[in-house]
């Protein structure tokens, strides 16, 4: 009985720890529960798979989902926002992954670590598999590679360029219709009228003004005044304009005594008169009577007739001066109009080319004012063609012509044909040189021997200051050969070196039959040449002798 008591209380002790063991779970399953899963185990190549992880949490967790490839092998290729829904006061959030691949096979996506509360849950990882895609050959034909197909330059978008040339061709217009209208009535302004008719004509306009009914006597006197020193001014005294009243009266009294003018004495007291009455107008600021205002405006013009009639007719010398002097300024307004056109002119070329420039760019601009013979030979029609024996297809800017070249005296016994192709000359922003040479017995070559006695025959040819640098160099379809490559000055006479230097590349490929050289020199302008460079080497394909094979 004492044994089975002793049994009891062991067994009981034992269930009260397992039932406290689980009670501790009970909050942390509760607490947080983590799940995933995907659409899909089996999908094709480059297809997507939706992968979610779905989190059960309180409102007050803070949940922190994997970022970034930690997917791999798979790939993300979107990562969708959290989905969140809330059920009996706790948060469910489902978070979706995008993933995808492009090799076939069977993989596993990696577990997940999603973070809650600074504490991991860690997802279980999944196996998928990756299918090929299936082709039937049987009722899918299947093409060749089809070649490069050269194609036209896409058309002249000519609504475009009215959308920018009309409205700036329009504000010109504008500005060059205000320009010369504000000029033509400047020039109207300018006319010089003989100085009678300009006296008689500034009198007519003071009396169209409105001065005596507005009593601005000051104002009035002024422009009266003002008209008949310009006249005497212009006819009689250079000096007027310049003398106050009472010295222009002295000095017409001096003309008048020396006989230059026959003046009336009666005439230059009226003058001295208005001439006074004037002056206490404008300095006294005396308001003059309306009438009295406009019976000195009368003996003004009676002055002005009257000395007129007295001014004796001018000579034919002083007629000939004058027409030379209306001469000259009528070529000199003439000089001015064309300045002006030509200003215009000029003005509308430089907003047209920074309105290109702005659109294309100014080096496009620059190329189409100056021309570029790179760019020309870049975007131009290129030739595929085979040249030489070991035949070398080669593409180019232009076709390669045969240069008639001897074979060396020291090489006749080796080389059975010898072949050089050009394009352009030294000196020449591209120069190409294609060289073949045919054995006439099969036997192994050094291609490391042969590139050196390559660039030594360059130097000699005029290659200075060389910089070389060297490594393999293949072709699309494999075939191995040397590059050399860098920069040298060029000599393109005895006495001449070209400052700038050249950049070259020298591709060498050699077998038992022959030699296949290609030598292509470019001035880099750091737009097209690099280009144009590396297009030619890419298109490189060989000949290839059975013995190589």
């Amino acid at each position: 009985m004492a044994m089975y008591d002793l049994r009891n209380r062991v067994f009981n002790l034992k269930r009260r720890i397992m039932l406290s063991f689980l009670l501790c779970l009970i909050p942390v399953v509760s607490f947080s529960q983590v799940t995933s899963s995907i659409d899909s185990t089996s999908v094709k190549i480059g297809e997507e798979i939706q992968y979610s992880i779905q989190v059960m949490v309180d409102t007050t967790d803070v949940v922190i989902f994997p970022e970034g490839q930690s997917f791999l092998p798979l790939e993300v290729i979107e990562s969708y926002k959290i989905d969140t829904t809330i059920e009996q006061a706790k948060y469910r959030l489902i978070k979706k992954y995008g993933l995808t691949q492009f090799d076939s096979g069977k993989f596993t996506i990696p577990a997940q670590r999603v973070m809650i509360n600074n504490k991991a849950f860690v997802t279980d990882s999944t196996k998928v598999e990756i299918r090929d895609v299936v082709v039937d050959t049987t009722k899918q034909k299947m093409f060749d590679i089809k070649p490069a197909v050269d194609v036209d330059r896409p058309p002249f978008d000519f609504k475009k360029f009215l959308l920018w040339v009309v409205p700036i061709l329009a504000i010109i217009g504008i500005l060059v219709f205000i320009f010369f209208r504000r000029k033509k009535r400047k020039e109207a302004k300018e006319v010089i009228l003989p100085p009678y008719e300009e006296a008689i004509f500034a009198l007519k306009k003071l009396d169209d003004s409105h001065l005596l009914k507005e009593h601005k006597s000051k104002e009035y006197y002024s422009n009266l005044t003002e008209i008949v020193k310009r006249y005497l001014d212009r006819e009689v005294d250079d000096t007027v304009l310049e003398s106050t009243s009472d010295e222009l009266i002295e000095r017409l009294i001096l003309h008048k005594d020396a006989g230059h003018f026959d003046f009336d004495r009666e005439t230059i007291r009226h003058l001295d008169q208005i001439l006074k009455r004037a002056d206490l107008v404008k300095f006294a600021k005396m308001q003059q009577a309306e009438g009295q205002a406009q019976a000195d405006r009368s003996t003004i013009e009676e002055i002005i007739n009257e000395t007129h009639e007295v001014i004796p007719e001018p000579t034919e010398e002083e007629l000939l001066e004058n027409e030379q002097y209306l001469e000259a300024l009528r070529k000199k307004r003439e000089r001015k109009k064309w300045m002006v056109g030509a200003t215009t002119l000029i003005g509308a070329l430089l907003v047209s080319a920074l309105v290109y420039g702005g659109v294309k760019g100014f080096d496009n601009l620059k190329d189409l004012l100056f021309g570029n013979e790179i760019r020309e030979l870049a975007e131009g029609r290129w030739v595929k063609s085979e040249y030489g024996n070991p035949m070398v297809i080669i593409e180019t800017p232009k076709v390669l012509l045969r240069a008639d070249i001897p074979t060396p005296e020291g090489l006749q016994s080796t080389v059975k044909d010898l072949s050089v192709f050009t394009l352009g000359k030294k000196g020449d922003d591209l120069y190409i040189v294609l060289t073949t040479s045919k054995f006439r017995q099969a036997h192994e070559v050094d291609l490391q021997e042969t590139l050196e006695s390559s660039l030594t025959e360059l130097e000699k040819g005029g290659a200075k200051n060389m910089v070389v640098k060297q490594d393999e160099f293949e072709t699309n379809k494999g075939i191995k050969g040397l590059r050399a490559y860098g920069e040298f000055n060029i000599q393109v006479s005895n006495n001449e070196v070209l400052k700038d230097a050249s950049s070259y590349e020298l591709l060498l490929f050699a077998q038992p039959e022959g030699v296949q050289q290609v030598l292509i020199v470019y001035n880099d302008d750091g737009r097209f040449a690099e280009g144009i460079k590396k297009r030619i080497a890419e298109s490189i394909e060989l000949e290839i002798s059975e013995t190589k094979r």
